[in-house]
């Protein structure tokens, strides 16, 4: 199983700020009214920074942070528009900084995990061609 001090997920980095502190930038905008909910978007926030690509469980570590986590996400004070509001005007901001040329991409990928045949799989390895 993989984990990360403390320490680690303190020092995650986003690779399009510098500084050690550009989740606090990134959520500055984002304003609950209960303080605590701030504090957890945060910790949330630097946990799954810590470990990109994984799944809540994994990246939150033990299971106090992982049930705090969906509770969080679960709140019907918490809302997309308000964990999002932070990271639209720190990317409003940085929008704004930015001399010249910006190019805004967009991933448009979709996977589609259904087969016309269930019933009859491709081979999935190399030695089931040969034969």
């Amino acid at each position: 199983m993989w984990f990360m001090s403390r320490h680690q997920i303190a020092g995650a980095r986003c690779a399009v700020t510098d500084g050690e502190n550009w989740y606090d930038e990134e959520l500055a905008g984002s304003r609950f009214l209960d303080a605590r909910l701030g504090q957890r978007l945060r910790t949330l926030m630097l946990q799954l920074a810590g470990a990109v690509g994984a799944p809540i469980p994994l990246a939150c570590q033990d299971w106090a942070n992982t049930k705090a986590a969906y509770r969080f996400l679960s709140n019907d004070s918490v809302s997309e528009e308000l964990i999002l509001a932070g990271h639209f005007q720190a990317t409003a901001q940085r929008a704004a900084a930015t001399e010249g040329l910006l190019l805004v991409l967009q991933d448009t990928t979709e996977f589609v995990y259904q087969r016309a045949a269930v019933s009859s799989p491709a081979p999935t390895s190399p030695r089931a061609f040969a034969r």
